[in-house]
């Protein structure tokens, strides 16, 4: 062999050896000697001192040289043109994993004269591939949230060698990034998202993996997405990534994490919504049939407390204590009319439209209410408007309960702030704010429960129903309230 060949056989990182026709090592570079001493090979093996030696006196594990006889059989008779497979070796360190190349080498282009087998460590690949499947598998498994994040952020750690890792999440209403689960950065969550939202916004906007360097090392950057819009993003922090190889497999690694990660984010928010579903059906059916039977009771009892007034007109004790008893007979009758909406509500007639024409019906149907209280509605339009499938009636139906609790919360002579925005993704977003005094905390976590009131003689069914309406329309509805601004409720609608 000439010694430039020489020299660029040995300057190669991976094992190259070749042998004869039947097994015996004809040549061999310094990688093949290392790795042959490194993994308890045999005392002779030198690349200078194996020729003639056969490949199988350096093999003492039977199943490696099984395999070994198998891939010479099929390259002899052309059955492939080459043979590879992977194999782990142990060494003090840690457990090592191999990719072992055969291939023929031709005499005349014909008959197979000899073999090259070459072999090249894989264990961080080898590695990364495990940690995606078993993150696939772990996802698979849980519907947790928290869980979720959790298992993704041991699986990162395991499958990039990562210094620091942080999973933002986009909020429901506000579509805001936020650090749900984070690894190793010592700012604060607030800090941190401030740090990390314009790298967050440039993955999505591109979506593909973004790199920039930071105080720690290089900051990868894979996008969290679905069909219905982005999800958030994942960013990792290292420092060891010693060649672009290398470095495209972090990329790799990490996008499909991303991926998966979504995947198991959309399929833990589909049950939730799954669950919720089936729990405000059965709530439905249960309140329904207390409906029917509350009504022919509470129209024997209105029809006798007529008769009752009629018949002592003159008595001034009955007649208050009839007229008390027609007023809780009416409030009833309004909570079956109620009940009976919830439990049985009309089926959703979708049609293409912009929710803000509704607003527009509902804003002059109660002008005369905003005025009795000289509440001033300061209003901002969708431009360009929304396109949603909707039902304007039973759209109307949500919009007024939400404005006529706005106005009977805010103070007297105060603005109401109306705000309508189509989302990146085609989303509708409407946002009605009052400046009335601030929902407890424990009140507002139950604000959408059936038979929940604030008010003084509500059902608490208004509110419940609003949120049925929404979330057949494939939408969601959201309070949130402070002292220094008062409450808002966001009603989110997606594109038609």
């Amino acid at each position: 062999m000439a010694v430039f060949e020489r020299q660029v056989l040995d300057a190669l990182p991976i094992t190259i050896y070749t042998t004869d026709a039947d097994g015996r090592i004809t040549s061999a570079n310094r990688a093949w000697s290392r790795f042959a001493q490194a993994n308890g090979g045999a005392p002779w093996a030198d690349e200078r001192a194996v020729a003639g030696r056969s490949i199988f006196d350096a093999i003492s594990d039977p199943a490696a040289r099984e395999q070994i006889d198998r891939a010479l059989t099929l390259l002899r008779t052309g059955r492939a043109p080459a043979v590879r497979w992977e194999f782990p070796c142990s060494s003090p360190e840690q457990e090592r994993v191999f990719l072992m190349q055969v291939a023929p080498l031709h005499e005349d282009g014909h008959a197979v004269s000899g073999f090259v087998f070459s072999t090249v460590d894989i264990t961080p690949s080898h590695q990364s591939r495990e940690a995606l499947i078993d993150t696939g598998i772990a996802l698979s498994r849980t519907i947790a949230l928290d869980r979720i994040y959790q298992e993704v952020g041991q699986q990162i750690r395991r499958a990039v060698r990562c210094d620091a890792f942080a999973i933002a999440v986009a909020d429901d209403d506000t579509a805001a990034l936020h650090v749900v689960h984070q690894f190793g950065y010592d700012a604060d969550p607030a800090a941190l998202e401030a740090r990390l939202k314009p790298v967050w916004v440039d993955a999505l906007a591109n979506g593909n993996v973004t790199l920039r360097h930071g105080d720690r090392g290089l900051e990868l950057t894979a996008p969290m997405a679905s069909a219905e819009g982005a999800l958030g993003a994942i960013t990792i922090t290292v420092d060891d990534i010693e060649s672009p190889e290398r470095l495209d497999e972090a990329e790799r690694v990490l996008a499909t994490v991303a991926a998966q990660t979504a995947a198991a984010i959309e399929r833990a928010w589909l049950v939730r919504r799954v669950e919720h579903k089936r729990r405000l059906e059965a709530i439905g059916e249960v309140s329904a049939g207390v409906a029917h039977e509350l009504r022919n009771p509470l129209f024997g009892i209105s029809s006798a407390a007529q008769l009752l007034r009629f018949r002592a007109r003159e008595d001034p004790v009955v007649e208050k204590n009839v007229g008390r008893i027609l007023r809780e007979v009416e409030r009833l009758n309004r909570m079956v009319t109620a009940l009976l909406d919830y439990g049985r509500p009309s089926a959703l007639r979708l049609a293409p439209g912009d929710p803000d024409l509704v607003w527009d019906e509902v804003l002059d149907s109660y002008r005369g209410r905003l005025e009795s209280r000289a509440l001033s509605l300061r209003r901002l339009r969708a431009a360009p408007p929304a396109r949603c499938n909707i039902d304007p009636e039973q759209l109307a139906q949500v919009l007024v309960n939400v404005l006529v609790n706005a106005i009977d919360a805010a103070p007297e002579g105060s603005d109401l702030a109306l705000a309508s925005t189509v989302q990146a993704h085609g989303a509708w977003r409407c946002r009605l704010t009052n400046g009335g005094p601030a929902i407890p905390p424990e009140a507002l976590a139950r604000v959408f429960e059936i038979f929940y009131s604030t008010k003084p003689g509500g059902t608490g069914i208004g509110l419940a129903l609003c949120q049925r309406i929404i979330e057949e329309h494939g939408g969601t509805i959201a309070l949130e309230s402070v002292p220094e601004s008062g409450t808002t409720v966001t009603i989110v609608l997606p594109p038609a």
